[in-house]
């Protein structure tokens, strides 16, 4: 084979795998590639170094899932790319191995090793990276694993494994802690000090799981009652996950290293012949990256401001998850090499060493089946390869390092462990972008966008409405002052004008006396004057006083034409007036078009949040689908959650094989009979006691035989050992069988008068497990559920109990919680219906009402439910609107009336919120409609 590429590559130019590529590819391959030839490896390790995958574009996929949609877009063509790194010899070797040389011939410039068949023959190698006894721990991470890292903080799934013999340094290259020579560190420890460094912790989030598979059995090494985790893969995608192991959150590099710590304690090791220390289990740490890419500006050629605004606004966050896979696999050779022959202990190492051997030899039969593209690969032969199925022909990239040692002794081994990279080398795997759009977050922006837009036109319309009453008085005010000053003026007019003309009236009357009297006083004196004479007299009088009657009609004249300009300006202010209230009037018209554009903006985003809101609602359907297929198919019975109670309390022997399980505890029930069982829980030896209480738990499953244990004082002697022993196996196992027997409600009246309550409520202050306290808290919601114990349930502590399990923060508690809550509130609901019951929600005085607020957006949809029945059943009692109200339950009724998946819920929600005259008058008083 031709020498390979650089390590550290994102994409592979070897000829071999190139050529087969299409002619679309070709200029993204220019980009995210480098040359490989034999000519190139005169280069340093600078060759190697890591380059970000350009992903490249995809149209959003159809909708799916519960948070958004998946943009999972072609893959990218990637080989599995293979490093080998050579151990040092050490003491030993060096004293057996003096007279011999070294199998194994390095050419690290050229990228191969020769391995010494005899002193005559060789036969070479090829890779795509050599190391050298000498290498640091930085270059072997930078070449082999960083290229890696950069893919899955880019959104790609990745996978970095060791393999090879015991004692050639697998764990030292992966999971070397580094605490007192910093230059030591691992992969495992630098990786996710580059994860640290690039994320940003206020938007993104990392998760750790760390597991390890012996003898074929999954265990949590941060978690080690968890010892038998179950392997889901998804119907549709083919993606494998472990929903029952540890995920925990690391915020930075210390808590990352106590929890490594903590899991290599409890790792399974053995004193070996090759290894003081051997590792004999496959230790697998999976690092879950979750990013938010930054939104980019919108289009600048956007005619409107207002366009622009919403294009941002209605763009879906988008989110990238990458998974970082480091597998340390334990060591392969032959057995007759590693087990140590000490008594007692050779058939147990005997056993695991068989157990190693049959999964690394699955773990090769699948590649050398993906390798010869063969049209079977028998990936489901071993759990390793069901864990590492994405990992090798799948759509990860995997940097596999094979590890070797020197030693001729050992030629068989190092034989093996160069093939297995050889072959692994034609794996190609499928580099896949994942990407979603978040449309949770999305709503919720637009959610808080409405209210503000809502807020803010009211103080608008609040503050239009203001200025136009303003507008309205001042224009009355003017209106009436003019009206007042044009009538003040008018009358002191006319007063004027009657004045004057009264004082000339008396002014010709005293002018006509006098004249009356000097005619009277002075006839005697013109009595003898002519006719003539007196006539002439008597003209001029009448001319003089025609004369001063024209004079005073012309003033009088004057007056008339001043009073008419002072009433034309009167008229004047009057039309002013009349044109600042016009001018009013056009405002308040534009005032309400603007309005009116308000609220045809507000209705165009109410249909847009309509929209997302169906879209949403068709989300969480599809995922409440797929969870009950999911949940048919693995419990088959989802009415109280208790059939995963039994899964663990079943014999781990059996576990593969639930007929078989079943048959046996009959068969066993029918041979010794009921009493002997019981009479085996309250024996002196613990295992003897964990094993009846599995039985007796495995038997109350089945309904027939739940009367039989109770007449038997099945429940009694389970109620004794949770009050007697101190075993927290016993604890889950006896609070599981006696959920069971509470389904029936005469046993839940005799668990109640045996102080059950009070039992299983110690049971769960002192557990510290949360499957423990998952099936207490099922005990408890099956006796929440009758009508005649609910005063003496809550009396006895029961409401406090199941309120104290919800710090435990396990979304399997919590859905007990929520489901004992609901049937509480279902029975108080019927018995206020009856008229039994009057007052407060004893739910509601016992402090539960902020968790089912706070709970009824929960993303499990088993808690959510739980918690909307819970709400419906609790408004539809008039004496809890207030304090639901004051709580913030009502806005919780409201949506669930519009938008839970449910029709029967939200009609029941729908129904609460119409007959209570509280919340309907708190509704008005919001302007809301329900």
């Amino acid at each position: 084979m031709a020498a390979a590429a650089g390590f550290g590559s994102n994409t592979y130019r070897n000829a071999a795998h190139r050529s087969s590529l299409k002619a679309d590819n070709k200029s993204l391959a220019a980009n995210q590639s480098f040359k490989s030839s034999p000519s190139s490896s005169s280069s340093s390790s600078s060759s190697f170094k890591s380059r970000s995958l350009q992903p490249r574009k995809s149209s959003p996929a159809a909708l799916g899932g519960a948070n958004g949609v998946a943009r999972d877009g072609g893959g990218v063509p990637g080989r599995v790319r293979v490093a080998v790194r050579l151990r040092p010899c050490n003491a030993e070797e060096l004293a057996a191995d003096a007279d011999f040389a070294d199998c194994v011939e390095l050419q690290p410039e050229l990228k191969r090793l020769k391995l010494r068949k005899n002193n005559w023959d060789t036969d070479t190698y090829a890779f795509d990276e050599i190391f050298t006894e000498f290498a640091s721990q930085k270059r072997v991470y930078e070449v082999v694993a960083k290229p890696v890292v950069e893919s899955v903080l880019e959104g790609y799934n990745g996978t970095v494994m060791a393999y090879g013999q015991t004692g050639t340094g697998k764990t030292y290259t992966l999971g070397k802690l580094g605490e007192e020579d910093t230059a030591a560190r691992g992969i495992m420890v630098r990786a996710m000090e580059d994860i640290l460094g690039d994320i940003s912790l206020e938007t993104d989030s990392v998760s750790v799981s760390y597991l390890q598979l012996y003898m074929e059995t999954i265990q949590d090494l941060l978690d080690p009652s968890n010892d038998n985790i179950s392997i889901v893969e998804d119907p549709k995608t083919g993606d494998v996950s472990l929903p029952g192991a540890s995920l925990v959150e690391v915020r930075d590099q210390q808590s990352f290293l106590e929890l490594l710590q903590l899991g290599e304690a409890h790792r399974f090791a053995a004193n070996t012949k090759l290894n003081t220390e051997s590792s004999r289990s496959h230790a697998i740490l999976m690092v879950n990256v979750k990013r938010y890419v930054k939104e980019k500006d919108p289009v600048q050629s956007m005619e409107n401001g207002s366009n622009s605004h919403l294009a941002r606004t209605f763009k879906a966050p988008v989110v990238r998850k990458g998974k970082l896979v480091v597998v340390d696999l334990a060591g392969s050779e032959r057995i007759d090499k590693s087990v140590l022959h000490v008594a007692g202990s050779e058939g147990h190492t005997l056993e695991e060493a068989k157990s190693i051997n049959l999964s690394l030899s699955a773990l090769g039969k699948c590649i050398n089946a993906l390798a010869e593209n063969s049209a079977h690969i028998p990936v489901r032969d071993s759990k390793l390869t069901r864990l590492l199925r994405d990992s090798f022909g799948g759509t990860a990239r995997t940097s596999l390092v094979i590890t070797i040692g020197p030693s001729p002794r050992h030629r068989g081994e190092t034989m093996s462990t160069i093939m297995f990279g050889q072959r692994a080398m034609k794996v190609e795997n499928m580099l896949k972008l994942k990407e979603e759009f978040d449309y949770k977050s999305l709503s919720r922006k637009l959610e808080l966008q409405l209210d503000k837009l809502i807020a803010e036109h009211e103080r608008q319309q609040k503050a239009f409405d203001d200025e136009i009453e303003r507008i309205h008085a001042e224009s009355e005010m003017q209106i009436a002052e003019s009206e007042r000053q044009y009538a003040d003026a008018l009358e002191r007019e006319r007063m004027k004008y009657q004045k004057e003309y009264m004082e000339s009236i008396k002014k010709i009357e005293e002018q006509l006396v006098g004249d009356q009297r000097k005619h009277d006083s002075d006839s005697a004196t013109v009595a003898q004057n002519d006719y003539y004479s007196n006539g002439e007299v008597s003209s001029i009088s009448a001319l003089k006083e025609v004369a001063d009657l024209k004079k005073l009609l012309e003033k009088e004249t004057l007056l008339k034409k001043a009073a008419e300009e002072e009433l034309s300006n009167h008229k004047r202010q009057l039309y002013q007036s009349k044109l600042m209230e016009a001018s009013a009037t056009s405002e308040i018209l534009k005032l309400r078009k603007l309005l009116e554009d308000e609220s045809r903006q507000k209705d165009k985003l109410e249909g847009e949040i309509s929209l997302l809101q169906s879209q949403l609602l068709q989300l969480s359907l599809d995922a409440d689908e797929r969870r009950r297929r999911l949940d048919r198919a693995g419990s088959g019975n989802d009415s109280n959650d208790l059939d995963c109670l039994m899964a663990q309390v079943k014999n781990p022997q059996l576990s593969d094989s639930e007929n078989g399980e079943k048959a046996s505890v009959a068969k066993l029930f029918e041979q010794v009979g009921l009493h002997k069982i019981l009479s085996l829980l309250e024996a002196d030896d613990v295992d003897v006691r964990i094993h009846a209480v599995k039985v007796v738990a495995n038997l109350a499953a089945e309904e027939a035989n739940q009367q039989k244990i109770v007449e038997a004082g099945g429940l009694m002697s389970l109620l004794n050992l949770l009050r007697s022993s101190d075993d927290e196996t016993i604890h889950r196992v006896a609070a599981g069988a006696i959920a069971n027997l509470a389904m029936n409600e005469t046993n839940q009246e005799l668990i109640m008068a045996q102080g059950g309550i009070r039992l299983l409520s110690t049971t769960a202050t002192n557990a510290g497990d949360p499957q423990t306290l998952r099936m207490v808290a099922g005990a408890i919601a099956n006796l929440c559920g009758n009508d005649k114990l609910q005063t003496m349930l809550r009396g006895e502590g029961g409401i406090k109990a199941l309120l104290g399990m919800v710090h435990c923060g396990h979304p399997d508690v919590l859905a007990q919680v929520a489901r004992g809550i609901a049937n509480f509130a279902k029975c108080e609901s019927r018995a206020s219906a009856q008229g039994t019951k009057t007052g407060r929600s004893l739910l509601i005085e016992d402090g539960a009402l902020p968790w089912i607020v706070q709970s009824a957006n929960s993303e499990a949809s088993a808690i959510r439910r739980h918690i909307e029945l819970a709400l419906c059943h609790l408004a539809q009692h008039e004496v809890n609107a207030k304090d639901m109200i004051s709580g913030g339950a009502l806005w919780e009724l409201v949506r669930i009336s519009r938008d839970c998946s449910r029709e029967d819920i939200r009609t029941l929600a729908h129904r609460s919120l119409a007959s209570s005259s509280t919340f309907k008058a708190e509704l008005r008083r919001l302007r809301m409609d329900y």
